[in-house]
C-alpha cells in the first residue's frame, strides 16, 4: 500500500490519464464504425472512451481522471464529446505526437508527487479488478500491468498479441495499464518514446530496457519476469515492478478490426450472462 503524505498507511488516491489521441479518421476503426476517431467509436453501444471513463469513476482509489486527446477539432465538433470532457472530474488536454509524449503531457497536468494511473482510451474491456492490483503494489516507482500470454490464447486463440518472451514460457503481453506512484517514475515514462518505437519487436524493446546482456539472456530464453524487471530496475534507477493480471481481457485492447470484432463478441456475451442470471 502506498503510503499517504502525512506518513500513514491510508491508500492515496491516483489520477487517471487516458491517452485518447490517435490516427483520426483514418483509422480503421474510425473508418469502419463511422466515428471522427477511434476513442469515439461505439462498442457495445457506448463509445470507447466514455466506456473507459466510466469504469475509471467507478474506482474509489481514482479521484480525477485527465483525458489527452483527441485533437481540439474533434472535440468542438462534437456536443457529446464535448459534454463528457466538460464533467466536473474530467480535464482534457490536447494530444503530443506519441502515446509516450502524450502520457508525459499528461502527468505533466498533476501537481509533483500526484500519483497516476495509465491507461488508453481503447481498452474496451477494461475493469475495475484489472486496476486495482497496480494501485495496491508497494514499494514500486512504476507499476506495470501484464497478463501470461497463453492466458489469453488459451481464452482467444483467434486473438493476435504482441508478447515479450520470458523463459521457457510463452511470455506476457502488456495491458496499457500503469501505475505512476511517485516523480522518479514521471521522468521514466517521458523517456519512454525510444521504446515505443520499437514495441513490435520484442529483442529491440529487451535491447532498450535490459541492455545487451539482457538480449542474450532473453535469446536463451534464461530472462524470466523477476529477473527482467530486476534490470530494468537497475538500469532506471528506480523500483519497477510487474503486476500479472489474471483476466485475459487485460490484454486486448481495439487496434483493429479482428480486435473490435472480439469485443463486441465478449461484451456480448457478457450481456447475455448478466441477462440469464436476472430473476
Amino acid at each position: 500500500m502506498i503510503e499517504s503524505a502525512d506518513g500513514g498507511d491510508r491508500p492515496v488516491p491516483h489520477t487517471a490519464v487516458v491517452l485518447a489521441g490517435d490516427r483520426g479518421p483514418s483509422d480503421p476503426v474510425a473508418v469502419a464504425t463511422g466515428a471522427p476517431c477511434k476513442a469515439l467509436a461505439p462498442v457495445g453501444g457506448q463509445a470507447l472512451l466514455a466506456r473507459v471513463i466510466e469504469i475509471l469513476r467507478g474506482v474509489a482509489r481514482i479521484d480525477a481522471i485527465v483525458v489527452v486527446g483527441p485533437a481540439r477539432t474533434i472535440v468542438d465538433s462534437v456536443p457529446t464529446l464535448k459534454a463528457l470532457l466538460a464533467a466536473a472530474d474530467v480535464t482534457w488536454v490536447a494530444p503530443a505526437d506519441s502515446p509516450s509524449a502524450s502520457a508525459a503531457r499528461g502527468l505533466d497536468t498533476l501537481a509533483p508527487g500526484k500519483p497516476a494511473l495509465l491507461t488508453t482510451a481503447d481498452h474496451a474491456l477494461l475493469t475495475a479488478a484489472m486496476i486495482e492490483p497496480l494501485l495496491d503494489t508497494s514499494g514500486c516507482d512504476l507499476s506495470v500491468g501484464l497478463v501470461d500470454y497463453a492466458r489469453v490464447r488459451r481464452a482467444y486463440p483467434a486473438s493476435r498479441r504482441t508478447a515479450i518472451r520470458l523463459g521457457r514460457d510463452d511470455g506476457y503481453c502488456g495491458c496499457n495499464l500503469f501505475a505512476v506512484h511517485t516523480s522518479a517514475a514521471r521522468k521514466l515514462i517521458a523517456d519512454w518514446q525510444r521504446v515505443e518505437k520499437q514495441r513490435k519487436h520484442p529483442a529491440r524493446v529487451v535491447a532498450s530496457m535490459l541492455g545487451w546482456t539482457g538480449v542474450l539472456r532473453y535469446a536463451l530464453h534464461r530472462l524470466d519476469l523477476e529477473d527482467a524487471f530486476a534490470r530494468l530496475s537497475r538500469r532506471a534507477g528506480m523500483q519497477v515492478c510487474p503486476v500479472p493480471l489474471s483476466e485475459p481481457e487485460a490484454g486486448i485492447d481495439v487496434d483493429s478490426l479482428s480486435d473490435l470484432q472480439l469485443v463486441e463478441s465478449i461484451l456480448t456475451d457478457r450481456k447475455r450472462t448478466r441477462d440469464a442470471s436476472l430473476p
